[in-house]
């Protein structure tokens, strides 16, 4: 199943599209754009969850990027989704 999110970086209110693919209870892997600069720990927020989920990066290759789910959080309130 493929869901979308958006990786919130906390760095001048940055935020990047991605897919999320594989998700399971402890984690996730996303699909995200070649240029984006996603920081080593972030806020993941995914609309059709609800929630955001704070991410740990295990591993990074090309456009994929492997998380690791540390907590979770309501929706934060800036966001539109």
């Amino acid at each position: 199943m493929l869901k979308g999110g958006t990786i919130i970086t906390g760095i001048q209110n940055s935020e990047v599209g991605c897919t999320l693919r594989n998700q399971h209870e402890g984690g996730a892997e996303l699909k995200i754009p070649l240029e984006a600069r996603v920081p080593d720990h972030f806020l993941l927020y995914v609309p059709l969850d609800g929630i955001a989920y704070r991410c740990e990066v295990r591993w990074r290759r090309n456009d994929r990027i492997g998380v690791q789910f540390t907590s979770t959080e309501p929706k934060p309130r800036l966001h539109y989704g």
